[in-house]
């Protein structure tokens, strides 16, 4: 039974046709990108021209009519939207989250993807909210923050806290938080997404009171997938951040192509040269052009790499892990540092609010300040990867 039948799946999508709606996809996003700042999040429609373009079927599994893309490639779809958008590449990076959908029992993914597999999930799941067990299930009443992609979304999660067990083996270190899913229309959005940048994101806090969720509709964050295929053997947590990161290479490269337009453009200084007639312009340019090469060759590198073991049913080492989550910082962090440069380079015009600039250096902060990809997995990292623990961790 759990095994559909190959003629009961829909067809993949052809590369051609999934290409065209990509296509499609960025030009309506570049479009309408003021609009979605001014919305706090990407529109219904917009969502479902990501859908139409196979973005959330690309972590469907096979088995309930997915078209699973390798994490590489779905990478360069997330860098590509997010060069004509922040936002919309932020809610494109969601389009990974089946990885975590597909620790829940098996009956509850049919469940989910009964309607189609192009599903959308959001989950915001800290601060985790204290459940109360009882019979088969938890019940939880709690507000949570950064639902990123909710308004678009066809379920929601939230992230609970189980009371101590009596039972259990001490723990050290944080509670490990459970996932709970629901369909969105038993989640309240409280639209409060107020911030200087991904500001069309729609990342508002979710609330539910007395809601009782059933075991089956629960699972560790990051815990073991239940389906056997490459994509769903690729650790979720390290795909995270490379989603996350890969959202600033995408806003690094649509800044130094800005300046590429610039370069030759109009002046405010009657006489003074073009931009790119001065040597500054020109130098440091070329630097951030070789720093982003090198970011993106080494963090495309490491997905590869990672993919490679997972494609041939081999498991990813402590190691290779710790090395996604280092080229995703750094990939996040220093991006951000070529978009400084741009903006620094590019004159007084930048500093008007509606020039293009403005958008990609605010989008470009908040990207680093994600927990999955800011400064401190320098430290987390290090430890894996010169066999010590950090200072203060168990």
């Amino acid at each position: 039974m759990e095994n559909l039948l190959a003629e009961e799946r829909p067809k993949a999508t052809s590369d051609a046709a999934r290409k065209a709606a990509l296509d499609v996809l960025v030009r309506e996003v570049e479009a309408r990108r003021n609009e979605f700042e001014k919305l706090t999040y990407v529109p219904r429609d917009v969502v479902a021209l990501m859908k139409n373009a196979g973005i959330f079927r690309s972590s469907t599994p096979t088995r309930f009519g997915g078209d699973p893309m390798p994490a590489p490639e779905f990478l360069r779809v997330v860098e590509r939207v997010s060069r004509a958008d922040g936002s919309a590449g932020w809610v494109t990076a969601f389009g990974s989250s089946g990885t975590y959908l597909a620790a829940l029992p098996l009956e509850t993914q049919r469940k989910i993807y009964a309607e189609g597999p192009d599903q959308v999930f959001a989950g915001g799941l800290y601060p985790l909210q204290m459940a109360q067990p009882e019979k088969g299930g938890y019940r939880v009443s709690g507000r949570w923050r950064f639902a990123s992609g909710c308004m678009g979304a066809d379920w929601i999660g939230v992230g609970l806290r189980l009371p101590p067990s009596p039972d259990d083996p001490p723990r050290a270190g944080p509670p490990v938080p459970v996932l709970a899913v629901a369909p969105a229309s038993e989640v309240e959005i409280i639209m409060n997404w107020n911030v200087v940048g991904m500001q069309g994101t729609g990342s508002h806090d979710t609330r539910v009171q007395d809601k009782f969720y059933p075991y089956e509709w629960t699972c560790e964050r990051g815990s073991a997938s239940l389906i056997d295929e490459p994509l769903f053997r690729y650790p979720a947590l390290p795909l995270q951040a490379q989603v996350h990161a890969v959202v600033n290479v995408g806003l690094a490269r649509a800044a130094l192509d800005l300046l590429v337009d610039m370069a030759g453009g109009a002046k405010i200084i009657a006489g003074a040269p073009s931009l790119g007639d001065r040597a500054y312009y020109r130098t440091e340019w070329s630097r951030a052009q070789a720093k982003w090469q090198s970011l993106r060759l080494y963090f495309y590198d490491v997905a590869e790499r990672a993919w490679a073991v997972v494609a041939r049913g081999d498991v990813i080492s402590p190691e290779l892990e710790a090395e996604m989550r280092l080229s995703a910082t750094y990939a996040a962090q220093s991006s951000a540092e070529v978009v400084q440069v741009a903006y620094r380079i590019a004159g007084m015009s930048a500093i008007e609010k509606t020039h293009r600039l403005q958008q990609i250096v605010r989008d470009s902060m908040v990207v680093t300040q994600h927990v999955a990809v800011n400064e401190s997995n320098y430290d987390t990292v290090g430890g894996t990867l010169l066999g010590r623990t950090p200072a203060g961790k168990p």
